[in-house]
């Protein structure tokens, strides 16, 4: 009998300490009575909204990273249907496809879908990944009257290299506004990335891209512009990747409209881009194995 109470009672102590325990907790505890407050920890990864990176498993493969311009409540250009923002990410799936078909690359996508992005997240993600190049995709709208038809390619400056260039920069920076307020900060340093750019080796690196890009497009795609432009433009605000806008057409002429559109006009895209980058990356080799 003593046994059997002796096995009883090393039962019941351990039970009747933690009972004890939790009657103090519920009385003195000082981040609250009872069970009533829950301390929560966010074990989300920091990288948990960077996109897939496809093609390759070799990191050392040069990273393309593509931006579709505008998305979600942001449509971009356009009067009618399709939005800038659903034909251009058209083309940014085209180019990731052709890409991955060739291979040798890696690519990125900064949406995939109908997903809203600040400006400022667009670079970042590139810079975050390690890309190699950022090439964010739009497609302008103008006065009809103008008759303006065809592409254009920017690269970052602090001055519009015309008139409309600055316009143009003006109107994509507005992205981050809704009616006319703020809803996106720049970081602090934002400003000097410009100065930084204009000697840098990242700059040299984006106009060269540019002129590569409408060297390969010209025969192919209608140009607006024969050379590169440059502008103040928040996307490619990038230090230390090279980065372009190209403007791939006016949505509202119906020529450059239905270019845009049509499968054929996707696929002179995609090629003419893939094209492009496959001879930068060649020509830059060196400078990226540094």
């Amino acid at each position: 009998m003593r046994r059997v109470l002796l096995l009883l009672l090393a039962f019941v102590t351990p039970l009747a300490v933690f009972a004890a325990m939790v009657m103090a907790d519920r009385t003195f505890g000082r981040a609250g009575r009872g069970l009533d407050y829950v301390v929560k920890i966010d074990l989300t990864p920091a990288d948990a909204r960077l996109p897939k990176i496809e093609g390759p498993l070799d990191s050392s493969r040069p990273l393309v990273v593509i931006d579709a311009g505008h998305g979600g409540k942001d449509p971009g250009a356009g009067a009618g249907e399709p939005k800038e923002k659903e034909l251009v990410l058209a083309l940014a799936l085209a180019l990731r496809d052709e890409l991955l078909k060739q291979g040798g690359v890696r690519v990125a996508l900064t949406r995939s879908d109908d997903t809203y992005l600040l400006l400022g997240e667009r670079p970042a993600i590139a810079r975050r990944l390690g890309a190699d190049l950022f090439i964010s995709i739009h497609a302008d709208s103008t006065e009809v009257e103008s008759g303006a038809l065809g592409a254009s390619v920017y690269t970052l400056s602090d001055k519009g290299s015309n008139e409309a260039a600055e316009r143009m920069a003006a109107r994509e920076n507005a992205a981050d506004e809704i009616n006319g307020i703020k809803i996106g900060n720049q970081s602090e340093d934002v400003s000097s990335i410009l100065v930084d750019l204009s000697q840098g080796q990242t700059q040299a690196h984006s106009q060269l891209f540019a002129a590569l890009l409408l060297r390969e497009a010209r025969g192919t795609i209608p140009l607006k512009e024969s050379g590169p432009q440059s502008a103040a433009f928040a996307v490619l605000k990038s230090p230390d990747v090279p980065s372009i806008l190209f403007e791939t057409g006016y949505i509202n002429n119906p020529i450059d409209f239905v270019r845009l559109l049509s499968p054929g006009g996707r696929k002179a895209f995609a090629e003419s881009t893939a094209r492009a980058i496959k001879v930068f990356f060649a020509r830059t080799a060196a400078d990226r194995a540094k």
